[in-house]
C-alpha cells in the first residue's frame, strides 16, 4: 500500500501538479500571515490560492489578501471567513480549529487546467426563467467541456437558493462544492476574491485535467418506513400514506416511536429531521432513493401536519431521520471508503463543514478530518466551518445544514 501511494505521488509530481498548505494560530493578522508564509516556504507560482480565515479576523479582512499577495505568488485568489478553519499543519496532521484565531492557506498548481474565477454581485443575478447563457456570461465561461466549481457565498446574499439553482441551470454537469461564509458585524463582506473583499458570491470554475469529486455527508439515519406525500401546501405536509393506509405525519411518527429504543426516542426530541426523496416519485425501489435531509420547523397539533424547510409536492417520498455523532461518523466513513475506491489519493481535500458539527456533534476534536486522513494518508486537507454547506445530492446542488461537504481535487483525464 505504501509503495502504491508513493507511486501515485511521484506520478502527480511528474505531471507537475502540487499542493502546499499552511495552518497557523495567531491572534494578530500580521503574525498569522508571517507564520503562514514561513510554513509554506518558497513554492513556485500557484494557479489558485485558497484562504480561509477565522471570524475573529473579520475587521482586518480587507488587509489579508494584500498582505499575502506581496509575499506569495498565485494567479487566482479565493476564500472566505469561517466560523472556524480547517487546515493541515507543518507535520502533515489536519485539524479543525473551531474557536481559535487561525488562518488556513492552500496553494494549488494544476497544469492543463483552465481556471475561471468569478464574482456574482448581490441583486444582479439573471432571471431563472431566462436563457442559461445569461448565467454563463456572468461566470465568464461557456458550459462546453467538463467542469467543476468551487462556490462561496456571503450569508447576507439574497436569493441563495436561486443562485445555486441558476448555476445548476447554467452548468448542469458541473460538480459544485462550497459553503456560506461566517456572519460578522463589520461593514464589508465575508468573501475573498481577486485582491480584496467581496459580497454576493465568489467562485472558480475548473476545466481540464483537474477537477473535483464531491462527497456530501448529511449525517442522518432513517427511522420508520418510506412514506408518500398525499396532501401538501407549500412547505407543509398534511397527509402521508404507507401503502393503502393514509394518516397525518404526526400519527405516522407516533407509530414509529413505538419501535425505537429509549435512546432513539430521546433523540427524536431534539435531533429529528425529514428526508425528502430526490430520485423519483415511485415507491417501487425505496432502497435506491436519495434523500435530502431537511429541518422540521414546526408541528400543528390540531391537524397533525408538519412544516419542512423545503417546498413539498404531492407524490414525493419522505422518511423521518435522526442525527447523532455515531451515525454521522459511520455515514462519513462509508462515503469516504467509496471515494477511496474511485480515487485512491487526491491531490487535496477541501472540507466545508457545518458549525453544528465539530466537537459539538462528534464529542471530540477533528471528527471529520480524522476519518479522511485514515483513508487518504498524504492529501492536505483544508476548508472552513460554514453557516450552510453546498454540495450535490442525486445530481442537483443544494444548500445543506449540519453537513460535511467535501471536494476532492482529482485528475479528470
Amino acid at each position: 500500500m505504501a509503495a502504491h501511494r508513493l507511486l501515485e505521488r511521484l506520478a502527480r509530481r511528474q505531471a507537475g501538479a502540487w499542493c502546499r498548505t499552511a495552518l497557523v494560530r495567531a491572534t494578530g493578522l500580521q503574525d498569522a500571515v508571517d507564520a503562514a508564509v514561513r510554513e509554506l516556504g518558497r513554492p513556485g507560482p500557484a494557479d489558485l490560492a485558497l484562504v480561509f480565515a477565522a471570524a475573529s479576523f473579520a475587521s482586518d479582512l480587507p488587509r489579508l489578501l494584500p498582505l499575502l499577495q506581496t509575499r506569495l505568488r498565485a494567479e487566482h485568489w479565493l476564500g472566505c471567513l469561517g466560523g472556524g478553519v480547517v487546515g493541515t499543519g507543518a507535520d502533515g496532521t489536519p485539524h479543525e480549529l473551531e474557536q481559535e484565531a487561525a488562518l488556513s492557506i492552500t496553494l494549488l498548481h494544476l497544469p492543463e487546467t483552465e481556471l475561471h474565477p468569478f464574482v456574482l454581485k448581490p441583486g444582479e443575478l439573471p432571471d431563472l426563467d431566462g436563457p442559461a447563457e445569461a448565467w454563463q456570461s456572468q461566470v465568464g465561461c461557456s458550459s462546453e467541456g467538463q467542469h467543476s466549481m468551487l462556490l462561496l457565498v456571503d450569508p447576507g446574499c439574497p436569493g441563495i437558493n436561486d443562485l445555486i439553482s441558476g448555476l445548476d441551470y447554467a452548468y448542469p454537469e458541473a460538480v459544485k462544492v462550497g459553503g456560506l461564509a461566517a456572519a460578522h458585524s463589520a461593514a464589508h463582506g465575508a468573501l475573498l476574491a481577486g485582491s480584496g473583499v467581496q459580497q454576493g458570491a465568489v467562485g472558480c470554475l475548473l476545466s481540464g485535467r483537474w477537477g473535483l469529486d464531491a462527497v456530501v455527508a448529511q449525517g442522518c439515519k432513517p427511522i420508520g418506513p418510506v412514506l408518500e406525500v398525499v396532501q401538501a401546501q407549500r412547505n407543509v405536509v398534511l397527509e402521508v400514506s404507507e401503502g393503502s393506509r393514509r394518516r397525518t405525519p404526526v400519527a405516522a411518527l407516533q407509530a414509529i416511536l413505538s419501535e425505537l429504543s429509549p435512546r432513539e426516542r430521546e433523540q427524536v426530541r431534539h435531533a429529528l429531521f425529514l428526508g425528502v426523496g430526490q430520485n423519483s416519485f415511485s415507491l417501487e425501489q425505496p432502497e435506491t432513493q436519495a434523500f435530502l435531509v431537511r429541518n422540521l420547523i414546526g408541528v400543528d397539533p390540531r391537524n397533525g401536519a408538519v412544516a419542512v424547510a423545503e417546498r413539498m409536492r404531492v407524490g414525493q417520498q419522505v422518511q423521518f431521520q435522526l442525527r447523532d455523532g455515531d451515525t454521522s461518523r459511520s455515514e462519513l466513513c462509508e462515503l469516504l471508503d467509496a471515494q477511496a475506491v474511485r480515487q485512491r489519493e487526491p491531490l487535496a481535500a477541501l472540507l466545508f463543514a457545518c458549525l453544528g458539527r465539530g466537537q459539538g456533534l462528534h464529542g471530540c476534536a477533528d471528527g471529520d478530518v480524522t476519518p479522511c486522513r485514515q483513508r487518504f494518508t498524504t492529501a492536505p486537507i483544508a476548508g472552513a466551518f460554514c453557516q450552510g454547506e453546498i454540495g450535490p445530492v442525486a445530481g442537483s446542488t443544494h444548500l445543506h445544514g449540519y453537513t460535511a461537504s467535501w471536494g476532492f481535487v482529482v485528475p479528470k483525464r
